[in-house]
């Protein structure tokens, strides 16, 4: 795993376009990590955090459906109403 420094980020923000390993980001000064960065276009890497939930609710797309059954599901809690 790599180490970067905070400074280093932002003088360059283009680390995070093409991030092929995880690294992380240290505070220099304070001699501690601050956060852990793992690329995202690694689908196993994100099962792998995903934990127990990886395998819970649906797996779609479609962003439009997402946000019409999150606010039914909102409507449905606040209003008592059903569709």
């Amino acid at each position: 795993m790599k180490t970067i420094g905070i400074g280093d980020i932002q003088k360059n923000t283009s680390i995070f376009n093409n991030l092929t390993e995880a690294f992380e980001i240290v505070d220099k000064r304070k001699k501690q990590t601050v956060a852990v960065v793992y690329p995202v276009k690694r689908t196993h890497i994100v099962n792998k955090l995903a934990g127990k939930y990886k395998n819970k609710g649906s797996r779609t797309t479609n962003l439009t459906a997402i946000k019409d059954a999150a606010m039914n599901i909102a409507m449905q809690e606040k209003y008592g109403h059903t569709d």
